[in-house]
């Protein structure tokens, strides 16, 4: 029996490669074959699981091409490459003169469409490029394609998810899975903290998701697929941007992990790396979000979609606005062909990196924790002071939150928020600066929750809600670390990872932390451009509100498309806006609108 199964060993480790093609074959062949009895049964149902087979198809092919016939596809592209090298003077005017064209084509077209609106938010993204400009380390050594690429990047990113149909299907069908995913961690917190756990929201509802989410994304990390993925996605933007291999692989990072975590997958380069690509790295940290809060957002009842949209958009202007604040003046010496690698997971199995990614949640969950009670307790006892201080003055509604909407009252209206909502978008914007964009993200929650329950816009003068527009674009401008809070984090993060980059960390944080709110601010002002306005109130609040015409003019755009939909799902037999509640008066409100003929209203 012994020398039996040293033959067996012996014929496994000769033929280990053939053997592993073997079962992996069978295992794809299997895959295959439930993939297509999957479709056959219910397509529509099959539908995600066929797109993702598709998908991963298509990057396996194109990972073995690539690895197989790197060189010869290089070479085919060669005489193309050098023809536009030598004709890319005079070229680059064109395509310049053709976009401005465009874009000034689109706005006119754009404007007559949905309003003037969108020109606000237009200008405000110049305005930002402009003051970058003017406060740029080296304002002549300025190099625009990663400037522009990176604007541009964020537009195509925008009108795919904004303005196609197919766009914004798919990142809320990704909104809602995602949603759908992170409620399973109720089970554990239930389990943990018992039936009443949402008695305590945040503590037993939010920050479990944390740790649920840290521990799929190091599962993920450990299998390769983040690393698969953030390559993927950097490489397009090295490409389309001139950005060099380590900007674009951390700016990439940032979008799924967090501004510390996404240094680590370029951690050999970092003593290598220039001033400025310091400062890109820094700076895409402050830019975006990690995954693992971003279903702590999604938890307050803030768009997922939106999140998503503005996780992805923001990794491009995070390079760009770089770029623009502090341009390259030295030679990057690493290169893709230095063979740039990211790290690996040091985890020896899957369950070992589950095990870790939910231990080094401890950290994260308990820096929130702490400064969620250690800010909100500064907040009230700053807002106590301030009311004592405007009470001396006979204004006693002084408070933090005022004094930051005045501030960045003008950068959010540049935005493209309305007007009457400024003031409030301001204050969010100050609390997402000087304390954390926790805090921000859930004040906002509470504003979009009055608005979903309609009532009275004003109570004592204080608006209640903001319409939709200006939480969209709020949702982007506060969707960022950038903050005091992790100016420190940055610091001792980075310093700990590259010792030798001390000095020129602490020189250039403070200016990336700005350049990340600036990215945060283009970001918003691309939505600003792209969001269609919709309903601002739903339809069965908004007409049960409507009891006579002091409110709201009859004349209200809003009124006659809820009026419209009313009438088309009676016609129908179809259920009336669910959940709603709808008396007489309000389908005779609809009849004087729409002045439908007796036989519709009797």
């Amino acid at each position: 029996l012994e020398k039996r199964y040293e033959e067996v060993c012996e014929f496994c480790k000769k033929h280990k490669t053939r053997i592993h093609y073997v079962v992996c074959g069978l295992l794809i062949t299997a895959y295959l074959v439930a993939v297509v009895a999957a479709c056959s049964l219910n397509f529509q149902r099959a539908l995600p699981l066929f797109v993702v087979t598709i998908l991963a198809i298509f990057f396996i092919c194109w990972d073995f091409l690539i690895a197989k016939y790197e060189d010869r596809i290089a070479a085919f592209f060669s005489p193309g490459d050098q023809c536009l090298k030598k004709q890319w003077f005079w070229l680059k005017w064109v395509l310049c003169a053709a976009l401005i064209i465009m874009i000034i084509c689109w706005l006119i077209f754009d404007t007559t469409k949905q309003g003037s609106r969108q020109l606000i938010s237009f200008g405000g993204l110049v305005m930002y490029v402009l003051l970058m400009l003017i406060c740029s380390k080296y304002p002549t050594r300025v190099a625009w394609r990663p400037v522009f690429s990176g604007i541009g990047m964020q537009f195509i990113l925008g009108i795919l998810i904004l303005r196609t149909k197919v766009g914004f299907d798919v990142f809320n069908w990704l909104g809602i899975q995602i949603q759908t995913f992170l409620e399973y961690s109720d089970a554990g917190a239930k389990f943990v903290f018992g039936d009443k756990y949402t008695d305590h929201f945040f503590a037993f509802k939010v920050l479990p998701i944390v740790v649920f989410f840290s521990t799929v994304m190091s599962m993920l990390y450990h299998v390769g697929f983040m690393q698969w993925l953030i390559g993927k996605v950097g490489w397009v933007m090295h490409v389309f941007m001139g950005t060099t291999p380590v900007e674009s692989l951390v700016a990439a990072g940032n979008i799924f992990v967090g501004q510390t975590e996404s240094p680590l997958l370029v951690r050999p380069y970092l003593p290598y790396i220039t001033k400025s690509e310091l400062h890109a790295v820094m700076t895409a940290g402050f830019s975006t979000i990690a995954g693992s809060v971003l279903g702590a957002y999604i938890s307050f009842g803030v768009s997922s979609s939106h999140l998503l949209t503005a996780s992805v958009m923001s990794a491009p202007a995070s390079l760009a606005a770089s770029k623009l604040f502090w341009p390259e003046t030295e030679k990057p010496q690493v290169t893709l062909r230095s063979g740039i690698q990211m790290a690996k997971s040091e985890s020896k199995n899957l369950l070992e990196a589950a095990s870790q990614g939910a231990s080094t949640s401890i950290g994260l969950v308990a820096n929130i924790t702490v400064n969620v009670i250690s800010f909100l307790a500064l907040l009230s006892f700053l807002d106590s002071a301030l009311s004592w201080v405007g009470n001396l003055f006979d204004y006693p509604q002084l408070t933090f939150e005022n004094i930051c909407a005045y501030v960045f009252m003008p950068f959010s209206f540049m935005m493209g928020v309305d007007w009457e909502d400024s003031f409030i978008v301001g204050g969010l914007l100050g609390y997402k600066t000087f304390f954390n964009e926790f805090l921000a993200y859930e004040r906002l929650s509470k504003l979009i929750q009055n608005r979903k329950k309609g009532g009275s816009m004003y109570i004592n003068g204080v608006k209640q809600y903001m319409t939709v527009r200006s939480e969209v674009i709020a949702t982007y401008a506060l969707c960022g670390f950038a903050n005091f809070g992790s100016l420190g984090l940055v610091i001792g993060g980075l310093t700990s990872i590259a010792p030798s980059k001390k000095k020129e960390v602490a020189d250039g944080a403070f200016r990336a932390m700005i350049a990340g709110t600036v990215a945060c601010f283009m970001t918003a002002c691309v939505a600003g451009m792209l969001t269609v306005p919709g309903l601002d109130v739903p339809c069965h609040i908004l007409l049960g509100n409507t009891s006579n015409f002091t409110d709201i003019p009859a004349n209200s755009s809003e009124l006659v498309e809820c009026c419209q939909h009313l009438f088309t799902s009676a016609n129908r037999s179809e259920e009336v806006f669910p959940g709603g509640n709808y008396s007489l008066n309000s389908w005779k409100v609809c009849c004087q609108i729409l002045r439908r003929p007796a036989l519709y209203c009797a």
